[in-house]
Formats: structure tokens, sequence, C-alpha cells
């Protein structure tokens, strides 16, 4: 929960328990098609011709129009853009999502880094499916916040064959607000925890 003081927050527990946790899964609605890559190379100037040209492409290495990397986040491996899926929207439950709910003291998040790995060639009429887990979670101080917390997670992209096509690791730092910081270093003072 946030607004824990870091005097209360038990890392070690909170690594136990997320570590390894599937937080969500999802398949994607629509099987890899040549139309949307198509369009997607077009609006992104790419015009290599794996990607555009089934003549070209069956001659390559892949023997077949393979899907761009940059259209793997979401596009064929989620429940895709349309039809919108209904949003919450309170500042607790968009704290919670971009934490993924791992507890932490404060309640300010800061997308640091995202690291790809492409495993294998995605292709028209493959489907795809995706689960996201927590893989670590660690306090590292920044200038700001001493108690700044970093949670790193991993998606993993899997073809219909159940093979690995891809990993997505992200890095989230959540940290206070100078406010909290404060607040917080009022309390120690007063209960003669910080001297």
């Amino acid at each position: 929960m946030s607004n824990t003081h870091p005097d209360d927050y038990d890392l070690d527990a909170v690594r136990a328990e997320w570590i390894g946790r599937l937080i969500s899964e999802a398949k994607g609605r629509y099987p890899v098609e040549f139309d949307p890559i198509r369009r997607h190379c077009h609006m992104v100037g790419d015009l290599n011709p794996a990607f555009l040209d089934p003549d070209v492409a069956a001659e390559g290495p892949y023997a077949g129009v393979i899907m761009p990397p940059s259209m793997l986040p979401a596009y064929f491996a989620a429940s895709g853009p349309w039809p919108p899926n209904e949003a919450s929207g309170t500042d607790a439950e968009t704290t919670a999502v971009f934490s993924f709910g791992v507890p932490t003291p404060g309640d300010r998040g800061i997308n640091m880094e995202v690291q790809w790995e492409f495993l294998e060639p995605v292709r028209v009429g493959d489907r795809l499916r995706l689960e996201l887990r927590i893989a670590d979670v660690f306090k590292k101080p920044i200038k700001l916040d001493p108690h700044a917390i970093w949670i790193v997670t991993e998606t993993t992209f899997f073809n219909q064959h159940e093979r690995e096509v891809a990993r997505w690791r992200n890095t989230m730092l959540i940290h206070r607000s100078p406010e909290q910081v404060s607040r917080d270093a009022e309390r120690d003072v007063q209960t003669g925890e910080g001297a």
C-alpha cells in the first residue's frame, strides 16, 4: 500500500510475495495479419520487404512475411485497440496499475528503462499471447527519496506453439513526494528514530 512509512515497509516480505507472481495474461484477439503490418510500415516509413512484399519475403530467410518488432507490444498479443476496454479511473487504481499492485512507500511513478529481446520471428497467421510477471523489487535511493522502490516486470510473448518469441523487461521507479518525505522525516524526529 502506498503512503507506508519506510520504517514499516518490509522489503523482504514484499519480494517473497511478489517476485515471480503472474500479474496478467492476455491472448491476441486477432491472428497476425498482413494488412495491419503493411499499414504500420507505411505509417512509420519502414520499407523492409520482409514486412511488405510477400514474394520477396518468401525468398528470404523466414520464407514469408514477418511482423516488425515495433508492432509486438500490444497489437497482436493483447485484446487490440478496438473495441476499447472500459477503463477505471481513480487515482488509487491508477497508482496500483503503475506499480502492478506491489506495495510501496511512495505513490509517484516514473518509467525508467525498457529492454527487448526478440527470440523468434513472428509470422503472418501466428496467434500470440503474453504473460506479465514481477521479475524484481528492490530499494535504491535517489536524490529526492532515499527509500525509492524499483519494480522490474517481464512480459513474455508466446506463439500458438507455446514457443517464446520475445521478452520485454520494464523498470519502474516508485518514490515518495517531497511532502511525504518531509512528513516521514517529522515522524522520525518525533519518535526519535531519526536521531
